[in-house]
């Protein structure tokens, strides 16, 4: 049996931002997320500077000049609409069904596309373990043992369920039937993958409410990972949140600009 001990989170898609070419001005920072957010605050106000080339008063703001500056200025007056024109897509792997039952509720700036039971086959199916029971332990042993019992139960329902259908209609319809019946015996901590794309906005607040001291374990070592992996992608937009020891092992995340 694969017990799965950590999340895998992988970017795979990341945006493109393109300048207006009646617009001369240009963000010095090369991530498309944090030049677009930067670019559609400014154009709030107009203030791309006097050579722009645009109508209308349109001037440079002192001391924030740069796209660090900027976007630090923007989560001070929590000014966070313009942080929903960056978006990420994440692809997340090793999480349990327990999680993604809490995952799906953030809906604002989010959208889903998880793994089906009902057409993939689970019979090699992994678990994850969750944090708080340790190897080696009787709570392991009684985890690990309702794990195993139930992957049997399902390769003997989907044996069972796919005999029964027999060949009556097409391929696809009746693998379905078979694997939908099955999987009402897989528990919680069966693993899914699932797909998230996400603005910036979205993904602070998932990062922050989810990393928080009261959230459930493995979501909150989920919430590190991905602004850990946000962080790379985007500093200028992540890099307020921060990691905090906690005596659970696990890091929480804080930020001076809270509900941004």
């Amino acid at each position: 049996m694969q017990i799965i001990r950590q999340p895998r989170v992988t970017v795979i898609a990341r945006q493109q931002f393109m300048v207006p070419p009646h617009i001369n001005w240009k963000s010095d920072s090369e991530v498309a997320g944090e030049a677009l957010a930067e670019f559609a605050g400014r154009l709030c106000y107009l203030s791309f500077g006097e050579d722009a080339g645009l109508e209308g008063g349109h001037k440079t703001i002192p001391g924030r000049t740069t796209n660090q500056a900027y976007l630090a200025n923007i989560l001070n007056t929590k000014h966070g609409s313009v942080l929903e024109h960056a978006v990420w897509s994440l692809l997340l792997e090793g999480v349990s069904r327990s999680l993604t039952h809490e995952l799906i509720r953030h809906r604002a700036g989010m959208g889903y596309s998880q793994l089906s039971q009902r057409y993939v086959d689970e019979s090699g199916i992994g678990f994850v373990l969750p944090p708080e029971i340790e190897e080696g332990t009787a709570e392991f042993e009684a985890w690990r043992e309702a794990c195993e019992s139930s992957l049997s139960a399902y390769r003997t329902l989907l044996a069972g369920v796919t005999e029964k259908v027999g060949d009556e209609g097409p391929a696809t319809m009746r693998k379905k039937r078979a694997r939908q019946a099955a999987r009402a015996v897989l528990p919680n901590s069966a693993e899914t993958k699932i797909v998230v794309t996400g603005n910036a906005r979205a993904w602070r607040h998932f990062c922050e409410m989810r990393g928080a001291g009261n959230a459930d374990l493995e979501i909150r070592r989920l919430a590190g990972a991905v602004l850990r992996t946000l962080q790379q992608e985007a500093p200028n937009l992540f890099g307020d949140l921060r990691f905090v020891p906690s005596a659970d092992g696990i890091d929480t995340i804080e930020t001076d600009y809270s509900k941004v």
